[in-house]
């Protein structure tokens, strides 16, 4: 039976539990809700296709204005090997410990103004697998040489070399055993010159001051080998300039900012003086091998725009959607118009 205190709690639990008799908490507040007319329908349509429409024009007109060129070198002729192109000879296992080299003629039918970028670009390679992706140690690549937890199936070497205090692979890991390595030299044939190729300012600057690191001293790099692909150690990466060593060098870096997409461009040089028309020579230093996974290699020489490199997505995007809008705006007009203004707009309702 029930006492006179658990009515009194009871009646107490019901009323804090009640929301106040106001009109927001009661949900009597007054609103309002625009109804949908042509009168509304049409000019909203033909304005958003307008503005997309001379958006996407802009945009895709300031694509249009960069000027680029891509090169394929897949199958380049060996200098070494004149029946034997670069592939077949990386593929050989009797010439794995010699070069290969390589030549390719382009033209350049227009000038190429202000910074020229150039980028090494390949197809068919997954840097997004995710045993792949994962195989890496950032701790490592932050100055901490010993660790290399994550880094299966390059955790540790099984060479011996004379000096060496640990078996550590330094650096470890899929990603950076299968550094990008091939390498590059520019010729004008117009003025029989070399094209400066700048190393720096290619890497983002965030990775360079937070996520790789290098040491103390680069000579702690001596006491740990090296990943079994790479043909230099990682100090000898740039041997003009000895800040670009280490963990800290640009070419590693870009190459350690894994990519989304099989088909990918990563940027490898920069020209800062731009680039007249004519004939040039690409010589290559081949040993980047594609054969294996059916891959191709380029190398691609392109401007900037204030928006970026080359890419029509972003502007056909917007006239696709200005065309779609205006094509509505017309539709509904011609409707109206042939159901002699049967579609009457209504008052809209206050609740």
């Amino acid at each position: 039976m029930a006492t006179e205190d658990d009515e009194y709690w009871e009646s107490q639990h019901k009323k804090s539990n009640r929301p106040d008799d106001t009109a927001f908490k009661q949900q009597r507040l007054r609103a309002w809700k625009p109804l949908i007319t042509v009168k509304s329908t049409i000019p909203l349509f033909a304005i958003v296709g307008v503005v997309f429409l001379i958006v996407g024009g802009v945009l895709y007109g300031s694509v249009n204005s960069v000027k680029e060129i891509q090169v394929d070198y897949t199958h380049c002729m060996s200098v070494q090997e004149p029946n034997m192109t670069c592939a077949e000879f990386r593929s050989n296992f009797s010439f794995a410990n010699k070069a290969c080299h390589c030549r390719v003629n382009f033209t350049l039918p227009v000038r190429y103004p202000g910074t020229v970028f150039m980028y090494y670009k390949l197809t068919n390679f997954f840097q997004n697998h995710r045993q792949y992706i994962k195989s890496r140690n950032n701790e490592q690549l932050r100055g901490d040489l010993d660790q290399n937890e994550g880094c299966d199936p390059i955790k540790t070497a099984n060479i011996t070399r004379t000096g060496f205090t640990n078996n550590v692979v330094v650096p470890c890991g899929l990603v950076a055993n299968s550094l990008f390595n091939d390498s590059f030299s520019l010729l004008s044939l117009k003025s029989n010159m070399n094209i400066s190729l700048s190393r720096r300012n290619i890497a983002w600057a965030s990775d360079q001051n937070t996520k790789f690191r290098n040491p103390t001293d680069l000579s702690e790099f001596a006491d740990y080998k090296q990943p079994p692909n790479w043909q230099k150690p990682i100090t000898e990466l740039d041997p003009n300039d000895t800040e670009n060593n280490g963990f800290q060098n640009e070419d590693f870096i870009v190459w350690m900012r894994t990519a989304a997409l099989p088909t990918f461009r990563k940027l490898h040089r920069r020209i800062t003086e731009g680039l007249e028309s004519g004939g040039y020579e690409l010589i290559v230093d081949y040993n980047f091998p594609t054969s294996a996974f059916g891959g191709q290699k380029f190398v691609v020489l392109s401007t900037i725009s204030w928006l970026g490199g080359r890419n029509s997505f972003l502007g056909i995007a917007y006239l696709t959607v200005g065309s779609i809008s205006l094509a509505v705006a017309l539709c509904f007009l011609a409707l109206n118009s042939l159901s002699g203004g049967v579609w009457r707009p209504r008052r809209n309702e206050t609740l």
